[in-house]
């Protein structure tokens, strides 16, 4: 029985793991999980997970309420309390899927205390690379991908030699404006960019996905996860996102990995690896529903973001945190409608431009980045406005 800490519990990602676990009571349990805000959620949860032992919130406020409510529960708040939580109870795997810069720090303490660590917290690795790669080398736990992309490099690297890998081949649906081109993209808006042409996904990851930072962040991850030069991770967008992502070998073969877009199947594989376990309630993958595949290239002219992640990824130091931060400003802005959709780009652009690097940055100096990054975001669009 795998013993298993959640943070991020009420999310897509979390839920999606909750039903995994439920549907494999006898591999799988949940003993303790963190939900930030969302307590009508919560409730909810507990009733489902017979095994829990402990609860994170955001709010002291909340744990004392609910420690009344559920007594024989330990609550506790806050980020100090998600990484007691972490430290203290005795599991096997740590699933990371909060959203966000946030998400850094209870990785590498989850590493710290040996732990597996299965990870949909992009941002671990964007911001932090190089301190989780050393936790990793400095302690006993793993790190397994829970992103769909990187599960499926995951799983073509399964019996091969990585000595032998040529290239790595992440695919891209192309987002909301994919047949758009830049000069159309002036005014478009918040509603036009979270109509994701193959599925329904949070507000951020959309509009990541509309200026491809998201694909940005996969590459500095798979950079990091599969211990792989930029130059050998390449992008391709193919519309229908059926094929997850692709490893090239040496000698030219190709292996993909694809399937129905189901998050439920990376999460598994993530949990019972290196065994695999059927598929409960889940949609066979039907080639007929696709007679056929479309791939096109990568134009960076087109998506600068994209660009911007492979400079900031080969130079390292604070810029990821500084990129991320400045990102999820911006994408908060152009939600909010505060700013247009192309405006996005030139914030985040302006940010790393600006930045103080820092080549070997501590945890507390990653964090001064993520804010300063923010901060800079917010003064750069109140300056334009006034």
């Amino acid at each position: 029985m795998k013993r298993i800490v959640l943070a991020g519990a009420s999310g897509s990602i979390g839920q999606q793991t909750i039903d995994v676990v439920l549907h494999h009571r006898d591999a799988f349990t949940i003993v303790a999980v963190s939900v930030g805000h969302n307590i009508a959620a919560l409730h909810g949860i507990i009733a489902q997970l017979s095994d829990l032992r402990m609860v994170c919130v955001a709010e002291q406020s909340d744990a004392q309420m609910l420690q009344q409510t559920y007594p024989s529960l330990a609550f506790c708040w806050g980020e100090e309390g998600l990484l007691q939580m972490i430290s203290s109870v005795d599991h096997d795997l740590f699933v990371n899927a909060l959203v966000g810069f946030r998400g850094l720090h209870p990785t590498l303490c989850a590493i710290e205390h040996d732990k597996d660590v299965a990870l949909a917290n992009k941002e671990s690795l964007v911001s932090g690379g190089e301190l989780v790669k050393a936790a990793l080398a400095a302690h006993s736990g793993r790190l397994y991908p829970i992103d769909s992309e990187h599960s499926a490099i995951f799983q073509c690297l399964q019996g091969n030699d990585p000595k032998a890998v040529r290239r790595l081949i992440i695919t891209a649906s192309g987002g909301s404006f994919r047949d758009r081109s830049r000069k159309e993209l002036t005014d478009v808006s918040v509603e036009e960019a979270l109509a994701h042409p193959n599925w329904k996904m949070g507000g951020r990851i959309t509009i990541d996905s509309a200026t491809m930072m998201n694909k940005g962040f996969e590459v500095i991850e798979a950079h990091y996860l599969f211990d792989l030069p930029f130059d050998q991770i390449d992008v391709v967008v193919h519309r229908e996102s059926v094929i997850h992502s692709m490893v090239e070998y040496c000698d030219h073969a190709i292996i993909a990995q694809m399937g129905t877009a189901d998050m439920r199947l990376p999460i598994q594989y993530a949990l019972s690896y290196p065994k695999r376990l059927e598929m409960k309630n889940a949609r066979p993958f039907d080639f007929l529903d696709y007679p056929s595949l479309h791939f096109a290239p990568v134009c960076f002219e087109r998506y600068p973001l994209l660009k911007l992640a492979y400079a900031v990824g080969e130079k390292k130091g604070n810029l990821g945190a500084v990129m991320n931060g400045a990102d999820e400003c911006a994408v908060e802005l152009f939600l909010q409608k505060k700013i247009r959709f192309l405006d996005i780009e030139e914030l985040v652009e302006a940010a790393v431009a600006a930045a103080d690097y820092i080549e070997h940055p501590t945890l507390a100096e990653l964090k001064k980045s993520d804010a300063w990054a923010r901060a800079f975001v917010r003064a750069r669009q109140e300056g334009a406005c006034k």
